[in-house]
């Protein structure tokens, strides 16, 4: 279950207009379409533990899920609320908003409670980490070659400014490795707790995980340390940049800082699998 307080529930409540058994504007088809997007079913009998309205899915969807499902879906949530006040010609809540995106940073690690050697992006980006001889990597042989051809591309895409291109590329190689990891060592990745579960509780095929849920399972397992975690918020969601409209949705307008810190996230992440870190 998630770790948002009672108090915290009233916020959000509050900036999605749950009072009356709704979330924001949402009808029931494009309230399923929205959780899709994060490999959700909302509709099962999995969130119907306080009833069917899409409210009580809400609030059940925080009792059952982890910090990790509920915070990207949260963020999203609120970028949409912002979208529909300026779509709509509404005053957009600004002290409500301000206090739930807290409460979303702090479920989804971007606020700590005790300083780290790391607590900032540029103390991550200052550490020193070197791509690591890729053949040690426990993935298919084969693919290395594909790995190798794309951080090449990367370097370039940084070195050109063109930054959505360098998160598409981190992104992609990190899911590629991440899933060859989890198809060699499937009972770990199986038995986490954070392992991601279809409506009647199965856990889901590998190839149906997000970039968000292995990396969330990868860092369970401890292939993966607390810094990828931390720093990778802006490769999570790196498919649904893809589109544009989602991208206007989202907000999402990656600087070379961003494509710094997806870069760093990558290698950080591949020196870990490697056994170099």
């Amino acid at each position: 279950m998630s770790s948002l307080t009672d108090i915290e529930k009233r916020y959000l409540e509050r900036i999605l207009g749950m009072g009356s058994g709704y979330v924001l504007g949402y009808s029931d088809a494009t309230y399923a379409e929205f959780f899709s997007r994060h490999n959700i079913e909302i509709h099962s009998s999995r969130y119907q533990r306080y009833g069917t309205s899409k409210a009580k899915k809400m609030r059940a969807f925080w009792e059952v899920e982890s910090d990790s499902i509920v915070a990207p879906v949260l963020s999203e949530m609120l970028a949409s609320y912002e979208a529909n006040c300026e779509l709509e010609g509404r005053e957009v809540d600004r002290g409500i908003l301000d206090k739930t995106k807290e409460i979303v940073s702090r479920i989804g690690g971007g606020v700590h409670s005790s300083p780290t050697a790391t607590d900032s992006e540029d103390d991550f980006l200052n550490l020193d980490f070197k791509i690591p001889n890729l053949h040690k990597l426990p993935i298919e042989h084969q693919v290395i070659n594909i790995v190798e051809a794309r951080l090449n591309e990367a370097r370039r895409a940084l070195r050109a400014g063109a930054y959505l291109s360098v998160i598409f590329m981190c992104g992609s190689v990190l899911e590629g490795v991440l899933l060859g990891v989890a198809h060699r060592n499937p009972e770990k990745f199986n038995r986490a707790s954070t392992s991601p579960r279809t409506a009647d509780d199965k856990v889901k095929q590998f190839h149906d995980w997000t970039l968000s849920q292995l990396i969330d399972v990868a860092c369970d397992i401890k292939f993966l340390k607390p810094d990828v975690k931390t720093f990778s918020h802006g490769l999570r969601d790196f498919r649904n940049y893809i589109h544009p409209y989602q991208q206007l949705i989202s907000g999402f307008t990656p600087d070379e800082h961003t494509a710094m810190v997806c870069f760093q996230v990558l290698k950080a992440a591949l020196a870990s699998l490697a056994g170099e870190r």
